[in-house]
């Protein structure tokens, strides 16, 4: 039996840029649901979210953990998601599954970088939100600013539904502008005492003027509530409520909070405000998806009557259970022992173990039901983005699309003996993180690890040797570099062998043009199956990808492309699909070389945050990295300087920073896309590709 109704059940993540305060304010909403009898905290390494001994030892968190805890007799299912560019994958991924998030903002910073790209993130997946502006003890707190950066950077439509009582040092409570209250928990260490009392004389003109802004904003989303406004009657407080939430279940409006999670105040509204606001699974579209043999698109509708329908968004290593995975149930539901049909892979599955996570902790569980999120001991056939279902009913949900991997790093073993253990670590680390690639170096054949930067290497290095006991070098760290193509060519390829009985015979012509930048590859057939028998179209195709994977500049992976074949010839007694696929990497090839090719480098965003007597070094410091600047901005007394730069140019770039500002300035970074090589650089890279020139560990 459910233990709560579908409809009082909240799946949230709990999003922001680095060091905004999110494991923070969960270690709060745990302490005060009763999930936990003592504060944890992220500095001291006591957190329950961050629970890998990286994380403690860092005091960031790195992958995401979920949790479960009730309040307001409503279950919040939580997903505390890591603020690092680095590990954006486990945003991603958290976000694909989730209902709702809170999106923390540092009262100091407002919109940083990395919140603008969680923002984007839950932009794609539609995922209603609510705002929580932290830090507004800090000084320098400026909650208006953070408002209007909602606005100008991210395009959203904030709904304060409160005003800050007092800031920094002074900053006390809130004051709740729907019910008219004063939340204010004035010097109480722990935050569980706090008083609600009704508004102060010398406050009322304030409060009735922003809740009047609040009513008009919310009137434009709401006809009801329009009337009500424009003939002058009060809005009673449920009805208000009511408005707020359909509102911010459509995305229309973001309700904004404020706190300070590490004072202790501001947490109780908060999550008064995920039980109010955000939805429920019952409340979310039914999920689309297709059968995976007509590929007709059907839906499954959040209910335990419905054919079961989960997805699978994390694979973790468990050091006493071995792999577990994370899946999210859609609808329908299922018991322990249970076979379930893997719709991605073809495969059955058994339930052997159902497991609800409340971090690296679990308790096992019989049954679950639709809008769960838990976990299950998994084989090796289960992989991130698969579909569960039952076998009559079939569905296909959309995967997870996850960012390419922007650096690389030869790995090599310390002993000879450890060579076979390292291929099944990296294996196992492969499959828990879907941003982490494995290759072979095709100069020197030395094993390639790829990431999204180099603190991700570092973790997984760490890991490697504390989880797998594994020690293994790690080779400086190299941009993962690719190739496209700037003009349209043709190629032919043509494959013939005959040593005795039958043959080979395989004979194509493509067309290559080039795409806008992030399309990746298409392939498609122009003749419709006239000039090479349609059997072995997909053997051609298959011929053009494996060829993409080292382009003839540099050897680097193509992309931005189409390749269509438009002309090749058959044999009556020698076609083979062999021979196609030779033909067709041959015929890319001869029509890349062609096709004035080039290299793409990975551009940064970077958001450098410094006093402004050191204005002059840093822009000349970055002009000498091939930077362009962006924004300049002042804030909080500082300079704000928003960037774009090769990150070949960027290794070490903490340091420098450090070093120009005498260890006041700070910067964060985040890929933002790929772009052409100057041709000086392409010139200097190829040459030391090829050995013309000492090869250097930034490039």
């Amino acid at each position: 039996m459910r233990s709560y109704p579908i409809e009082r059940v909240r799946n949230i993540g709990i999003m922001a840029h680095i060091d905004a305060g999110k494991t923070t304010t969960t270690e709060r909403m745990l302490f005060y649901t009763g999930m936990t009898y003592k504060l944890g905290e992220v500095d001291e390494g006591t957190a329950v979210m961050d629970w890998m001994v990286q994380e403690q030892e860092r005091g960031i968190t790195i992958t995401s953990a979920a949790t479960t805890c009730a309040w307001r007799d409503h279950r919040i299912n939580i997903i505390d998601t890591p603020g690092h560019v680095d590990f954006t994958a486990e945003v991603e991924r958290s976000l694909r599954v989730l209902d709702g998030a809170i999106a923390i903002l540092c009262g100091v910073g407002g919109v940083e970088p990395q919140s603008e790209t969680v923002w984007r993130q839950a932009d794609k997946y539609r995922v209603p939100r609510v705002v929580f502006i932290n830090k507004m003890d800090r000084i320098g707190a400026d909650p208006e600013r953070a408002v209007l950066m909602l606005r100008t950077r991210v395009a959203a439509k904030p709904l304060p539904i409160q005003i800050p009582l007092g800031r920094e040092d002074g900053f006390r409570g809130v004051i709740d502008l729907i019910e008219r209250k004063v939340y204010d928990w004035g010097q109480d260490i722990l935050g569980t005492d706090y008083t609600v009392s009704e508004v102060a004389e010398e406050d009322r003109e304030d409060v009735e003027r922003k809740r009047q802004d609040m009513l008009e904003m919310l009137s434009e989303h709401d006809d009801a509530l329009m009337q009500k406004y424009l003939d002058g009657v009060e809005v009673p407080a449920p009805e208000l409520k009511a408005a707020v939430r359909r509102a911010t279940l459509a995305q229309e409006v973001v309700p904004v909070l404020y706190g300070a999670s590490f004072r202790n105040k501001g947490v109780h509204p908060l999550l008064d405000a995920v039980v109010d606001y955000l939805p429920s699974p019952a409340d979310v579209p039914p999920v689309v998806g297709r059968h995976p043999r007509t590929l007709v698109e059907e839906s499954r509708p959040a209910s335990d009557e419905a054919p079961f329908a989960a997805l699978v968004f994390k694979i973790a290593n468990d050091p006493f259970l071995g792999n577990l995975a994370y899946f999210r149930v859609y609808s329908g539901k299922a018991k322990a022992g249970q076979a379930v049909f893997n719709a991605t892979k073809g495969e059955e599955e058994k339930l052997s173990r159902l497991l609800e996570m409340h971090a690296n902790k679990r308790k096992e569980t019989k049954e679950v039901y639709a809008g769960d999120i838990v976990a299950m001991g998994s084989t090796k056939a289960i992989s991130t983005g698969d579909t569960l279902c039952v076998k009559n009913h079939p569905l296909v949900l959309e995967s997870i699309r996850f960012p390419e991997p922007v650096i690389s790093a030869t790995i090599e073993p310390k002993t000879k003996a450890d060579h076979p253990k390292l291929a099944a670590t990296l294996e196992k680390l492969v499959r828990e993180d879907p941003t982490l690639k494995v290759g072979q170096d095709p100069m020197t054949g030395q094993t390639l690890l790829r990431g999204m930067g180099e603190l991700h290497l570092e973790i997984l290095m760490d890991r490697m040797e504390r989880e797998f006991n594994i020690r293994a070098n790690l080779g400086k760290p190299q941009v993962a570099y690719k190739e496209t193509i700037q003009a349209q060519a043709q190629g032919e390829g043509r494959h013939v062998r005959q040593a005795g009985g039958k043959g080979l015979y395989g004979h194509c012509v493509l067309l290559l043009e080039p795409l806008d930048r992030g399309r990746g590859f298409e392939f498609l057939d122009a003749t419709r199956g006239e000039a090479v028998p349609r059997e072995f179209l997909g053997d051609v195709e298959n011929g053009v990808r494996e060829a993409l994977e080292a382009g003839v500049v540099a050897g680097y992976p193509v992309t931005d492309l189409r390749a269509a074949l438009v002309g090749g010839s058959t044999h009556d007694t020698d076609a083979a699909p062999v021979a196609y696929k030779i033909a067709a990497s041959l015929a890319f090839r001869d029509g890349a070389r062609k096709a004035r090719p080039a290299l793409l480098e990975p551009l940064m965003k970077l958001e450098i945050v410094a006093p402004d007597e050191y204005l002059g070094d840093i822009v000349g410091d970055i002009n000498a990295r091939r930077g362009k600047i962006e924004a300049m901005e002042m804030r909080s007394g500082s300079r704000v300087i928003t960037i774009h730069a090769p990150l070949a140019e960027m290794f070490g770039y903490a340091t420098a920073l450090r070093t120009l500002t005498q260890g006041r300035g700070l910067f964060s970074m985040e890929f933002s896309r790929y772009e052409r090589t100057p041709q000086g650089v392409q010139d200097e890279i190829v040459a030391r590709v090829e050995g013309r020139v000492p090869f250097r560990a930034d490039h």
